[in-house]
């Protein structure tokens, strides 16, 4: 397991607000602190979220909207962009490779965090299909889609020109190579979860339950005892 080095900006993509904060909120504010340039694109709109039935559905999207933004300043994120399809049926269409070729192109990153495309079926949880779904279509905007000047001419129209992204992390891999340290960020990664008040109908059990992950972590990183971790799999493009 290797530590991360550090880059100027990172792309998150993720297919649903708050999950970037469950996998990787703890990094995000360690970035942010060191210099790091961090911004989101949240895929789907999140609309079938929530455990309160009687929260108009309607409201849904709208309110999980207004937590991610209070999660993304929480951790010190600026900038978040919500490409809005809809949240359980996210698929892999040229439409959404574009779309996240598109952010790609507008913000040129060093680095993109994204989720994973492949199931991890000892944690069956974080392989929601919209996390697969966003994870597959943000490698191939990625590659070969947001470099190529011949793919989504229509972008280069727009004003935006190819970009080549150095690396990508993913967050929920079955098989993690690389770490950050978040040895003194739990705490914000915890606000910044808890932040997300739609989601949580047991706010302490999430709390203890995300505390339990980052000790893990810490343990498989080969942290010492009462540090914490996030995990990753390190893909250089």
């Amino acid at each position: 397991m290797e530590p991360l080095g550090q880059v100027g900006r990172v792309l998150v993509v993720a297919a649903h607000p708050d999950d970037v904060d469950f996998g990787s909120a703890g990094s995000v504010a360690k970035w942010i602190q060191q210099g790091t340039e961090v911004i989101y694109a949240i895929v789907t709109d999140g609309g079938a979220g929530g455990f309160d039935p009687s929260v108009d559905r309607s409201k849904m999207p709208s309110i999980r909207r207004s937590e991610q933004l209070a999660a993304a300043k929480v951790v010190g994120v600026d900038q978040v962009d919500f490409l809005g399809y809809l949240d359980g049926e996210l698929e892999v269409t040229v439409q959404l490779r574009r779309d996240i070729s598109r952010v790609i192109r507008r913000y040129r990153p060093d680095r993109v965090l994204c989720q994973s495309p492949e199931r991890n079926l000892t944690r069956i949880f974080s392989s929601h299909p919209d996390h697969l779904a966003a994870g597959s279509a943000t490698l191939s905007a990625v590659y070969p889609d947001a470099r190529n000047p011949f793919t989504f001419v229509e972008l280069i129209e727009e004003g935006y020109q190819p970009h080549s992204v150095k690396d990508v992390l993913l967050q929920a891999h079955p098989e993690p190579d690389s770490y950050e340290d978040v040895t003194g960020f739990v705490d914000v990664k915890v606000k910044a979860v808890l932040a997300h008040a739609s989601q949580h109908s047991d706010p302490q059990r999430t709390e203890n339950m995300v505390r339990s992950w980052l000790s893990d972590a810490a343990g498989r990183a080969g942290l010492e005892l009462g540090g914490a971790a996030e995990l990753f799999k390190y893909v250089a493009t």
